[in-house]
């Protein structure tokens, strides 16, 4: 372990004083920087602030309390409000709390299902590409907030003039503010206290600018149960499907790679099918409250772990805090100027984005550095589930590919004069060719072996290749012996099974990527 890691070791089973104070502490922080993340998801999503402070809320205490790794912290987020935009836009904000339900109670499948396990197969280039295509849209999801509306024909426009820079004055401010101030202290999270500083100046000095407030109010109590009002129809399902479907894999694609990255930092291990059940749980109790929806969140995680945070007491406290300032702040959340909200995404983006992508395009293989521009714009212009599953199928036609390239074989003659092919490399689907062009049936020996002590058979596909090679030497008039094959492709051969030859303590055993029981059942015999 690296002295960084055992510095962030985890806290030993227990709670003392000084821990509890440890925990609540780091829950607090953790809840005063999630409010303006919160109220600013909430606006590229297109609801009110309210609604993401609630999904902030009941998201983040029921992972506290259930999800796989103690010290996550979840709630509102980017990369789902980027995705709801559309459904809200075009079918109102009850659409979405049905969609979120939807999400929701897929999630929770995927977890009893454990298919939460398969985040592993997400290849690195793949997340580069991930990380920077969401950066990519968070920043433009900012855009709106540059251009105002007419009123009479409902046709936008960019601000211009003082407007403009007085926007962009503010959100600078607020950038610089986040930079310089962790160089200083860090008695008080740096977003908030960009917003802080901003909101005092715009409020001392009168400066008109637009106000959360004046988008929407956000006094609210505590969350009220509410059944989404939507038409319960055929229609309606197939209108939320695509966008749950969306959700809930962008959902926990987040979610799982932020368990990893905590659990890396903690030197623990945590429940990938338990943080899905408890993801999805979450949500669908959120889509009946009035929430946007959530998953974990990278950012408010790391701040949290790195103030001291290892159990569920500071993810429940940042909960506990973020409620509390629903009900008794609201008047002063409302002063917030949206120019300080966008420099707060700004650096958001700046802190997403891997920008050491471009020192290490050209040091990489060509195929990574097209997976991850490819996972990048796909991300763009679709959605990053899509993007994902993209990248992950072209990494591994990719691997496929060179794969196949690395099959080869020895030969040697023994003292019989039987000729040898001492196999090196996997044969599956995407080496099956390469293998047959080994072999010369015409040219060969009465006697031949093919030994597979350093290869191995992947697929129904190298099965396929070897019976295939069977006939062309029975077809020759030519003996072949087979070597090193595990009993299962024995049993799983057609043709070639009985030119296997058995050497019980040497003879590898693994299992083929087929279905065994049909291929058993092709192979048996009619019985009359």
């Amino acid at each position: 372990m690296h002295s960084s890691t055992e510095a962030l070791a985890p806290a030993k089973p227990g709670f003392s004083a000084n821990t509890v104070k440890v925990e609540l502490l780091s829950g607090l922080t953790v809840a005063l920087a999630l409010v303006p993340e919160a109220v600013a998801f909430a606006f590229v999503a297109k609801v009110e602030p309210l609604v993401g402070l609630y999904a902030a809320f009941i998201v983040g205490i029921i992972t506290a309390v259930f999800g796989g790794r103690p010290g996550m912290i979840s709630g509102a987020t980017g990369a789902l409000a980027v995705v709801m935009v559309s459904l809200v836009v075009q079918h109102g904000v009850e659409y979405l709390f049905a969609a979120v339900v939807l999400m929701g109670i897929l999630q929770v499948f995927f977890g009893i299902m454990r298919w939460g396990k398969f985040i592993r197969m997400v290849p690195h280039p793949v997340m580069l590409g991930f990380v920077n295509g969401l950066a990519i849209v968070i920043f433009l999801a900012q855009m709106g907030q540059f251009q105002t509306v007419d009123a009479a024909t409902g046709a936008t426009s960019w601000l211009a003039g003082m407007d403009m820079a007085l926007m962009l004055g503010l959100v600078v401010l607020t950038m610089a503010v986040i930079w310089f101030l962790p160089k200083i202290t860090n008695v008080i999270p740096a977003p908030l206290a960009g917003i802080l500083v901003v909101s005092a100046i715009v409020i001392g000095l009168g400066l008109n600018v637009q106000t959360v407030g004046d988008l929407a109010p956000i006094a609210g109590g505590l969350p009220e149960f509410h059944i989404p009002m939507v038409p319960l129809t055929m229609e309606t399902f197939m209108i939320i499907l695509p966008y749950s479907v969306i959700l809930a894999a962008i959902g926990l694609i987040e979610s799982l790679l932020t368990l990893n990255l905590v659990a890396d930092m903690t030197g623990t291990r945590g429940g990938a099918s338990k943080e899905c059940v408890a993801q999805g749980a979450a949500n669908v109790v959120t889509g009946f409250f009035g929430g946007m929806g959530g998953c974990a969140m990278i950012g408010q995680s790391m701040i949290n772990v790195k103030s001291g945070g290892r159990t569920r007491l500071a993810g429940i406290a940042a909960a506990l805090f973020l409620l509390s300032f629903i009900l008794f702040a609201a008047p002063l959340i409302e002063q917030i100027p949206l120019a300080a909200l966008v420099g707060v995404m700004f650096m958001v983006v700046i802190g997403t984005f891997a920008w050491n992508t471009f020192k290490i395009l050209h040091k990489i293989p060509r195929t990574d550095a097209i997976v991850i521009a490819l996972v990048t714009g796909v991300t763009v212009y679709s959605d990053l589930a899509v993007a994902v599953v993209v990248g992950v199928i072209v990494s591994a036609l990719a691997y496929a590919w060179n794969a196949s390239k690395r099959i080869d074989a020895q030969t040697t003659t023994n003292s019989d004069g039987w000729k040898i092919y001492k196999l090196e490399g996997p044969l599956f689907f995407g080496s099956a060719a390469g293998f047959q062009e080994i072999f010369d049936p015409q040219s060969d020996p009465d006697d031949v072996i093919v030994d597979f002590i350093n290869s191995r058979v992947v697929d129904h596909s190298g099965l396929a290749a070897i019976d295939a090679l069977a006939t062309r030497y029975e077809q020759a008039g030519k003996t072949l012996h087979l070597r090193h094959l595990s009993p299962d492709c024995k049993d799983l051969l057609h043709k070639a099974g009985s030119m296997v030859e058995v050497a019980v303590l040497e003879d590898p055993h693994y299992g083929v990527a087929v279905d065994y029981d049909s291929e058993m059942q092709e192979t048996k015999p009619a019985t009359s």
